[in-house]
């Protein structure tokens, strides 16, 4: 047996989705996102973007020397490209594009892409084995195909925003565009579901058909049967959690807040043995989550009583030490000074295009061998034109040139 330093070098593991080749319509979010979990584990995304303003979220919320940083998480590992879907000769490219890539996502309305000759039957036609995710507010039939759909519309839609907020006051967002996200995690989901059928089963693409309301309402826990079968609506509760006690956010002695949840027998026994409340920990009635959520306000309150005597730092560490779950609610500054954060890797450091670093979030889940990993913050517009119109459709520099001149490009 060689010496370990005579060893030849481990070969770097393939990315896991090294080979799959996307090309990315539409703008904004859900449709992007699924690309930009593909791209996080090695799919080459191509993103194909309007001439001269880009896709508009270039330049959403914070800018960084004129372009949203926003842009650089989502567009990150994917090469950018234009092309004016206006023109004839902008959707001739994409078509011609297509014909060469695994997978299409497009965000468009219902009926967009067949107007521009761009549906699923024609791209299919050209691409037997072609996978399209189609991602739109209420999905590609129904009676409200036509309709608008942003991820506000979707959330309260599918139920989300009618259980989220207190109950006297009107429903509440999240801070963050959820539905959104969450309809991206599906797209990705389908995309990866539908290759492997693809790939299992004679070679025959197909479409993966995500609405964003279906999205919501698919995680919205046993909202609907509930109701189907006890009657039951679920309400808003603020930050409780009705049926499962406790669990709940409580106030601190310095004013912030923390997270505690200790919703099986065990743990609330713990519980309340911590706060110096063994009479509930050991009542009868109490003895499971049937008796405890008929009596959670009570329980609340008494351990809401115990928090405000200490400060946050000094509730999670007795909490801790107890074994009870429980955590802080974190800001942006808090996630990024945070040693747990930084020992996982979770925040990555990345060059942007004018050579500043700057935090972008890992990609996740992680996997043993083929992790994800952020190659690159999301490009300029239209910085991969030459790379992917040469090297897919033979287009050499006069007839890019042509094209730009056109306003194609």
């Amino acid at each position: 047996m060689p010496d370990q330093a005579d060893a030849a070098p481990s070969t770097p593991p393939v990315a896991a989705l090294s080979g799959i080749t996307v090309l990315e319509l539409g703008q904004l979010i859900a449709g992007p996102y699924c690309g930009y979990m593909l791209a996080g584990f090695g799919a080459d995304v191509i993103k194909v973007e309007p001439p001269r303003q880009g896709d508009a979220i270039r330049g959403w919320r914070k800018l960084h020397e004129g372009t949203s940083l926003w842009w650089r998480v989502i567009g990150s590992n994917k090469r950018s490209i234009t092309a004016d879907l206006r023109q004839p000769e902008g959707r001739a490219l994409v078509r011609d594009l297509a014909a060469t890539v695994d997978v299409v996502i497009e965000n468009f309305r219902p009926g967009r892409m067949e107007s521009w000759d761009l549906g699923y039957e024609t791209l299919s036609a050209d691409n037997p084995g072609l996978v399209m995710v189609r991602v739109s507010g209420y999905g590609q039939d129904g009676p409200y195909r036509d309709r608008p759909g942003f991820a506000n519309v979707a959330e309260a839609f599918g139920g989300l925003r009618y259980v989220t907020g207190e109950a006297d006051r009107a429903p509440l967002r999240t801070g963050v565009s959820i539905g959104d996200t969450l309809a991206g995690m599906h797209g990705a989901y389908g995309t990866l579901a539908a290759l492997r059928e693809r790939d299992q089963n004679g070679g025959r693409g197909q479409v993966v058909d995500v609405a964003l309301y279906e999205s919501v309402l698919s995680v919205m826990e046993s909202l609907i049967p509930e109701y189907d079968l006890l009657g039951h609506v679920r309400e808003r509760t603020g930050s409780s959690l009705p049926g499962i006690v406790p669990s709940g956010t409580y106030a601190c002695a310095d004013g912030l807040h923390v997270v505690i949840g200790a919703n099986s027998d065990a743990l609330f026994v713990a519980l309340m043995n911590l706060i110096d409340r063994p009479d509930l920990g050991s009542a009868v009635a109490l003895a499971n989550n049937a008796g405890r959520s008929a009596h959670g306000a009570a329980i609340d309150t008494a351990i809401g009583a115990w928090t405000q005597k200490h400060s946050s730092a000094d509730a999670l560490r007795m909490l801790a030490e107890a074994d009870v779950p429980s955590g802080p609610i974190q800001s942006a500054a808090d996630i990024a000074a945070d040693p747990h954060v930084a020992a996982r890797g979770m925040l990555t450091r990345t060059a942007l295009p004018d050579g500043t670093e700057v935090a972008l979030p890992a990609h996740v889940p992680r996997l043993s061998r083929t992790p994800g990993t952020t190659r690159w913050a999301g490009p300029e517009l239209g910085a991969h034109n030459r790379e992917v119109y040469g090297e897919r459709l033979g287009l050499d520099d006069a007839a890019l040139a042509a094209l730009k001149a056109r306003g194609t490009i």
